[in-house]
């Protein structure tokens, strides 16, 4: 949902985002508790910053290794073209099921993708569909996580 407005955000409000960053599933009447609101309160509260744009989707975050996907792979994509048309395009391709995030970026770089998949034979064969067989793609540069010393979603509000 787009944003309707701008929302101001008290200390009631950042504590109901940190409360749902953790776990968003977790029951409205104990997020009260944690923030000394009523249960209303919150449920007014939470449907406000989802109106505002400010609460975007709630997910489930999978472990890639217990699903099958043990490898992540890091990938800088350097554009060969950068006129508008040819951008959007790019920013389409780049941003299909298998790619977990895809960021446009300052510097050398134009995106930094971050993948997930099962065999260094599998990220093989994607790197050759998403970017050998494009031909926007100047080049590309791949790094593979040893280990993955801390991964979140949650943006640190206070």
């Amino acid at each position: 949902m787009a944003p309707q407005k701008s929302l101001e955000l008290d200390a009631f409000d950042i504590a109901i985002l940190n409360a749902v960053q953790r776990c968003y599933t977790t029951p409205l009447r104990v997020i009260g508790e944690e923030v000394n609101l009523s249960t209303a309160a919150v449920q007014r509260r939470i449907k406000r910053m989802e109106e505002a744009g400010i609460i975007v989707g709630n997910v489930a975050v999978v472990d890639p290794e217990r699903v099958g996907k043990p490898i992540t792979v890091i990938v800088e994509v350097h554009a060969e073209r950068t006129n508008t048309a040819a951008m959007v395009a790019l920013k389409k391709a780049l941003c299909g099921p298998e790619v977990q995030q895809c960021y446009y970026v300052t510097g050398e770089a134009d995106f930094v993708l971050i993948l997930n998949v099962a065999t260094m034979t599998e990220y093989e064969a994607l790197a050759r569909r998403l970017f050998d067989d494009n031909d926007n793609i100047k080049w590309y540069r791949t790094a593979v996580v040893l280990n993955r010393v801390k991964v979140g979603l949650e943006v640190p509000l206070g």
